[in-house]
């Protein structure tokens, strides 16, 4: 029977299931269960109009027993505290499977960004900068871009929190322009994952990039880029859709074309047209039929509903959260391989460590550097998914839950409980 989707409860109970498949001992899933910190915040903005506006925002710190609290802020119209709090469980996960010496941690504002002007936006991001300037920091918690934020928004955050402490302060967000202490390859980098993720699921079964074909729901950063390398990796992106609807085209789509249409203000796809494209909607993007099917939209997109009409071999998750228990239960019976979003999206969080590490130590990497770098990480991560899979005889979603978890209870243990 279908229920109202709630994100939270959907990464606790699958937290719980993969407690019990790992046997991994519970004594210390109270606390990995709870946030550390939820705060909500009411930031005041005044509008081109001179009128105010009061917007909500939120911070939650899920878990800092490997490191600073890590994480990023969205800025949507539907971002609500449980929504939050979930995506910081997600960030806990991520960065202990990638074993990346952070914890988890979202921000959001409750707000179409795309109703602001410029100036509206940024003095809505210096206020809720100054309203949680308190909690954040370089060896504190680390804010990055998410969704309907890009590394403008990331520069304003940095401006606002250095002006408060009197020096500049790089360290204290990543995802920010290569001009402010910004990585190199930051901006590709979750998208690049994904194709990373990819490869690695393929080359598991003696196959290759080149000649699958993909479709891709969102094209947002994540989708965007994750588009472009995998067209330029030799695969057919035969599907592609944004907030406007979706693009379909058997003998694949020039992605490259796409994108320079894209980068035009206010460009969305249900306005582009060349020959052998159809338009379709975005649900169409789910199930249309390809080798593989990469949700990079928002949370909540496979479910029970559509999840016996997708016609993939393989599922990448981009985005955070995009498939309920329900519809994985379904995926699991019909033998759709699936690679959950806590490895396959961490590209961006792993590249953002890079940046961290870089402006601590005040030193520039090369592109290639963090490429190859990120590269042998996310290798690494796999191998140590695929051997719990074998260990368990569970699924690529289990098996990653379990090496996080393992992880962060044997640290919790290990440090004990404070005081």
């Amino acid at each position: 029977m279908s229920h109202t989707y709630d994100p939270y409860t959907n990464v606790i109970d699958t937290m719980t299931k993969a407690m019990e498949i790992g046997h991994i001992d519970q004594s210390m899933f109270e606390i990995l269960k709870n946030p550390q910190r939820e705060t909500k915040v009411y930031l005041p903005v005044e509008m081109d109009d001179g009128s105010v506006k009061v917007f909500e925002g939120y911070r939650v710190q899920h878990s800092n027993i490997r490191g600073p609290f890590k994480g990023g802020i969205r800025y949507h119209q539907d971002c609500n505290l449980n929504e939050v709090k979930a995506l910081a469980t997600w960030m806990t996960l991520k960065c202990a499977v990638a074993d990346i010496p952070y914890g988890g941690a979202k921000g959001g504002i409750k707000v179409d960004p795309h109703t602001l002007s410029k100036r509206e936006l940024r003095s809505l991001t210096r206020r809720y900068t100054f309203a949680i300037a308190p909690i954040i920091g370089s060896d504190t918690d680390i804010p990055s871009p998410d969704v309907n934020t890009n590394p403008q928004t990331m520069a304003w955050v940095l401006d606002t929190y250095s002006q408060l402490k009197g020096h500049p302060c790089p360290g204290v967000v990543t995802g920010k322009p290569v001009e402010l202490a910004g990585s190199r390859g930051r901006n590709f980098a979750t998208g690049r994952g994904v194709v990373i993720s990819t490869k690695l699921l393929l080359a598991r079964e003696g196959k290759q990039l080149a000649g699958t074909t993909a479709a891709i729901q969102g094209m947002g950063n994540v989708g965007a880029n994750a588009a472009r390398v995998f067209y330029h990796r030799g695969v057919k992106v035969v599907a592609i859709s944004d907030i406007s609807g979706g693009l379909f085209c058997e003998d694949g789509l020039d992605i490259d074309t796409i994108s320079v249409f894209l980068e035009k203000e206010n460009a969305l796809l249900k306005d582009y047209d060349a020959p052998g494209i159809r338009h379709i909607s975005n649900e169409e993007v789910l199930t249309c039929p390809c080798d593989v099917l990469v949700p990079a939209a928002m949370e909540n997109q496979i479910t029970e509903q559509n999840a016996d009409q997708l016609r993939c071999s393989y599922i990448v998750e981009a985005a955070n959260g995009p498939t309920t228990e329900e519809a994985d239960a379904i995926l699991e019976k019909r033998g759709i391989t699936l690679i959950p979003d806590i490895f396959a999206n961490s590209g961006g969080v792993i590249v953002s460590y890079f940046e961290w590490v870089q402006n601590i130590q005040e030193l520039t990497w090369d592109r290639d550097q963090v490429n190859k770098m990120l590269e042998k990480l996310m290798s690494r991560s796999f191998q140590s998914i695929l051997d719990v899979t074998e260990e368990c005889h569970c699924s690529f979603r289990m098996a990653a839950y379990i090496v996080a978890l393992r992880k962060l209870v044997y640290t919790e243990q290990i440090k004990g409980i404070f005081p």
